[in-house]
């Protein structure tokens, strides 16, 4: 970020206010709602469905739900102490004392208006459908770490992830493009939710001493160092394994099998994992799982692209 001013904060200079708030809503993690909304156009555009004003307002609408759920993550994660000046969460904005906690919530609770007065709009153009996806994925969104149920603080949040950032967007942007549901579509976002979940996992192996000194049960928590080791390994493979198996039932494309171009990135993540405890170490392996999750993702639509250009 080149955005700075000259007021001096931490022995450095602090960014400017527009360079604040994408660091607060991690703007690199947006493609964790991006891609699987454009997955699900390219699978309804090999179908023949294609609406680009309906896709903006699918793509800017899922990636400020994504910017609100971060930004409250971040308030309520510093409001119970699992973040603190030690932690190394990718915005740290409250910590470092650029952004109040306050501002913080308030701008989630803007992004979260934002992406539901355009899943408002794509309900009036799409039907409502629409609304019986959008409206669980903002609650959960919002409860992933606010009381009472706070999802991520007891083990739900790779299913919670698994789920909305797999089957829902990449079924809700197919709905928008198609106005109706497909089976394939289902089939192409659940190796995306795999991968997905393995993003936070990644970030949980990382925390896991953290978390167990602040009471937030995770499955790395609850597995231990080495369990948790083991099950990215399983989310790993099923994202493959589910790949294959689509393919060979003729529900995916047989171009699909691209993704596993993606193989030495996951097994580089793997070693990283398995050979390091030290947290700013293991920061690397969040980052593998990041670029791992968006090239699969990637690959994915561009099999489904290819697949429509060449009528397959």
């Amino acid at each position: 970020m080149t955005d700075a001013t000259a007021v001096p904060h931490g022995g450095g200079t602090a960014p400017g206010m527009l360079a604040t708030w994408i660091q607060a809503i991690r703007a690199p993690s947006l493609s964790a709602a991006a891609i699987p909304v454009l997955l699900g156009v390219a699978v309804a555009a090999r179908d023949g469905f294609f609406a680009p004003g309906r896709l903006v307002l699918a793509l800017i609408g899922a990636m400020a739900i994504q910017a609100g759920t971060n930004l409250i993550n971040d308030y309520y994660d510093f409001k119970s102490g699992a973040d603190s000046e030690q932690s190394l969460g990718p915005s740290m904005v409250i910590q470092r004392g650029l952004l109040t906690p306050d501002q913080v919530w308030r701008g989630g609770v803007v992004a979260f208006a934002i992406g539901a007065m355009l899943g408002l709009v794509l309900v009036y153009l799409c039907g409502w459908p629409i609304l019986a996806l959008g409206i669980p994925s903002v609650a959960a969104g919002y409860f992933y770490t606010a009381s009472p149920v706070a999802l991520a603080y007891v083990a739900l949040g790779e299913l919670t992830v698994f789920i909305f950032m797999g089957p829902v967007i990449v079924m809700g942007a197919y709905f928008v493009m198609a106005l109706q549901f497909s089976a394939t579509a289902l089939w192409a976002s659940i190796p995306l939710g795999f991968m997905v979940a393995g993003i936070l996992h990644a970030n949980n192996i990382r925390d896991i001493d953290t978390d167990l000194n602040h009471g937030k049960r995770t499955l790395a928590t609850i597995l231990g160092r080495t369990g948790a080791r083991y099950e990215l390994v399983v989310l790993d493979a099923l994202a493959y394994a589910s790949v294959i198996v689509a393919v060979f039932t003729r529900t995916l494309p047989w171009i699909a099998l691209a993704v596993f171009v993606t193989l030495p990135r996951a097994l580089d993540q793997l070693r990283i994992v398995f050979r390091e405890t030290d947290r700013k170490k293991l920061n690397l392996a969040l980052f593998r799982s990041v670029q791992l999750h968006m090239e699969f993702g990637l690959l994915m639509m561009l099999a489904f692209l290819i697949a429509a250009f060449m009528r397959w």
